[in-house]
């Protein structure tokens, strides 16, 4: 009877160590399945993306080509999301300014591609990046003769303006965000909190202007003249582009241009935007322009699903490399500050 009592669970002291599970120093078998998960889920990304890249590379000529060649003659957008850079490699997915141009230059190259629209929803972002998709635009409506429409988001500001300018049309929503057409340079000074704190740097410089923009003292007078001419000559630029694209006197651009923002009906008002509408309308509007009439067959490479998911992903996820957009580098930016 003694060994029946030795084998009895409740009188064993072996089978009493489960009862620990629940104090504090035990794991949760419940975490131990969330984190399987989310390390499952994780690995999942670097598949899809090689998969995708290995695909898209091979195949995105023949992908977009085939794309139109469902339809006749067509509408093709292309969706400019977010901040623009240009692509630092530091994202794990291609992106940026660079992107895209190669989307801008492929859909113009299209035969059955009659006219594009670019859906820009976007705050701008640094000039380089910004001009180098401006000049690609015009650089197609010269090549192709292509109408281009710009399509206005929730935002539309500064670069996302600039480009915009280089299009044949504008439409926005009523209660877009648009404007702030100008330049910034934007630095942080940290010297009071070095000084707290106990830090101290020093530079070693081949010139007084090397170190311009650093954080760990004052800018100088002469750094601020240096800095306002460089903001001053890519301002000269935007009002430009702007004047050239919607024909507005320069002088009376300027009126508008002192960063401030406007509503898409303000804009609307003073000429920076042909129309109001939404989407559709400047599908319909490139439509006509194409004589495809309303309502034409629309073509967006199946890649952007892809890289939009992806983007998104990148950019909201803390555990994933972040990217150019929100790195702290000082630099020239045609950016609404506000966003």
């Amino acid at each position: 009877m003694e060994e029946k009592n030795d084998l009895n669970p409740q009188s064993s002291p072996v089978e009493e160590k489960p009862t620990t599970m629940g104090s504090k120093n035990s794991f949760n078998p419940k975490n131990w399945l969330i984190f399987f998960t989310i390390l499952y889920a994780i690995t999942l990304i670097p598949a899809f993306i090689l998969i995708s890249r290995k695909e898209t590379r091979k195949d995105s000529d023949k992908e977009l080509i085939a794309s139109s060649l469902t339809k006749k003659n067509a509408v093709g957008i292309i969706p400019i999301h977010g901040p623009i850079y240009q692509d630092s490699n530091s994202s794990f997915i291609e992106r940026g300014s660079q992107l895209i141009s190669s989307r801008i230059k492929k859909m113009s190259e299209d035969k059955k591609i009659k006219a594009i629209v670019l859906d820009i929803n976007s705050p701008g972002g640094s000039v380089a990046a910004v001009q180098e998709i401006y000049s690609t635009i015009l650089k197609a409506k010269k090549e192709t003769a292509k109408p281009f429409i710009a399509r206005f988001g929730e935002v539309s500001a500064s670069g996302g303006y600039y480009i915009a300018s280089a299009c044949d049309k504008i439409i926005a929503h009523p209660g877009t965000i648009t404007g702030s057409i100008g330049v910034i340079f934007s630095v942080g000074n940290v010297e009071g909190l070095f000084k707290k704190i106990g830090v101290k740097t020093e530079t070693i410089k081949s010139g007084k202007f090397k170190d311009i923009g650093a954080m760990s003292r004052e800018m100088s007078k002469e750094e601020r003249e240096l800095l306002q001419s460089m903001i001053n000559d890519s301002f000269e630029s935007f009002v430009n582009a702007v004047s050239e694209g919607r024909k507005i006197d320069k002088e009376k651009l300027k009126d508008l241009a002192d960063g401030r923002i406007f509503t898409g009906n303000q804009a609307f008002k003073v000429g920076l935007v042909d129309k109001l509408g939404d989407l559709q309308d400047a599908i319909d509007e490139a439509g006509i322009m194409a004589n495809l009439g309303k309502n034409p067959p629309v073509v967006k490479n199946k890649r952007y699903y892809f890289d939009d998911i992806l983007e998104a992903i990148d950019s909201k996820i803390s555990i994933l490399p972040q990217s150019a957009s929100i790195s702290p580098i000082a630099r020239l930016e045609y950016m609404w500050s506000g966003f």
